[in-house]
């Protein structure tokens, strides 16, 4: 399993600290199944979706993933933490990815409440609105995706299928 881990407990909430490693594989035969594993945790300001987008798709491209398989999971992790940075009102947002062979699965989490939405946001039917498309461009590129609302939060994750690049 190899396994890498950003978070933001640095005093620059901008500047995350990167911890990266292989984890031991045992006695796991070669034939095992791939299950590559990358952590980012941020601080949830505007900055949190393109460095949360290209911390994936460093993973993706470093564990072999073809580039449409990068340019879907970037789609779906942009969308993701900016949901949470929009709505959520948490102090923070995680992001778990986890690559299983032919499928990337992204887990978005944020500890915070979601905020009443500013009416701007409520019309995505309205060909001039500029917000409310981003989780039917989430459906379209995933093969599924679920949201779990708690009273700790708010867990989404999504299904990305994705081929090996040819190397």
């Amino acid at each position: 399993m190899n396994v890498s881990r950003i978070t933001a407990s640095t005093p620059d909430p901008h500047r995350p600290a990167i911890r990266s490693g292989r984890a031991p594989h045992g006695d796991a035969k070669p034939s095992a199944p791939r299950h590559d594993t990358a952590l980012c945790t941020m601080a949830v300001t505007p900055a949190a979706a393109p460095a949360m987008r290209h911390f994936a798709a460093d993973s993706a491209r470093r564990w072999s993933v073809h580039a449409d398989g990068v340019d879907a999971l970037s789609l779906v992790v942009t969308e993701l933490v900016t949901n949470a940075v929009l709505h959520s009102g948490s102090s923070d947002v995680t992001m778990l990815l986890t690559h299983r062979d032919t499928e990337l699965v992204v887990e978005v989490r944020d500890t915070g409440r979601w905020l009443p939405r500013p009416s701007r946001y409520r019309v995505a039917a309205d060909p001039g609105a500029t917000c409310g498309r981003g989780l039917e461009l989430v459906r379209h590129v995933t093969s599924w995706w679920m949201a779990f609302l708690s009273s700790a939060g708010t867990r989404v994750v999504a299904c990305v299928p994705v081929a090996e690049a040819l190397t």
